[in-house]
């Protein structure tokens, strides 16, 4: 039933190829982070995305908007909200499950190295997905690391789960 869904689904939706879009890209994802120099120094100093743009957040006073490099005209971006108390959030609905970002084959094996002295556990290979790990920055948001060029999707996407 999940099956047939699923190919109803992509019969009636999906177009041939890689049709034009109206979007040029994403600008920017912004996530919520708890302290602005633990997650410069996760996103920057481990992952090596450059920190671009450091300013005020404009609709939060006290709050700092910073913003990382991910590649291809992407922007990674960061809000703190000192005086909040925000909690943690668990996985669910509206939420984000994770941020898979593309790199090449020579930096993602550098990225394990970088994460292995870091102390940073991942998952990967050891699942059967040869071409992806998975790990969670220091606010416990998953980030994918995929070995993919962008606008492929992975061989090991499960073909009729």
């Amino acid at each position: 039933a999940i099956k047939a869904e699923r190919e109803r689904l992509a019969a009636a939706y999906i177009t041939g190829g890689r049709p034009a879009t109206s979007a040029r890209g994403i600008h920017h994802a912004a996530l919520i982070c708890s302290n602005v120099e633990q997650t410069i120094t996760f996103y920057q100093g481990i992952l090596e995305f450059p920190l671009t743009e450091l300013f005020g957040n404009r609709d939060y006073k006290g709050s700092t908007h910073f913003f990382f490099d991910v590649g291809n005209g992407n922007l990674l971006a960061f809000f703190d909200f000192p005086g909040l108390r925000l909690e943690p959030v668990p996985e669910g609905l509206g939420g984000i499950q994770h941020v898979a970002i593309s790199v090449t084959p020579e930096d993602f094996e550098a990225a394990k190295v970088r994460l292995t002295e870091a102390g940073v556990e991942f998952r990967g290979p050891d699942m059967g997905v040869e071409e992806s790990i998975y790990f969670k920055d220091p606010d416990n948001i998953q980030v994918e690391l995929i070995r993919q060029p962008l606008f492929e999707m992975p061989e090991s996407a499960p073909q009729d789960s």
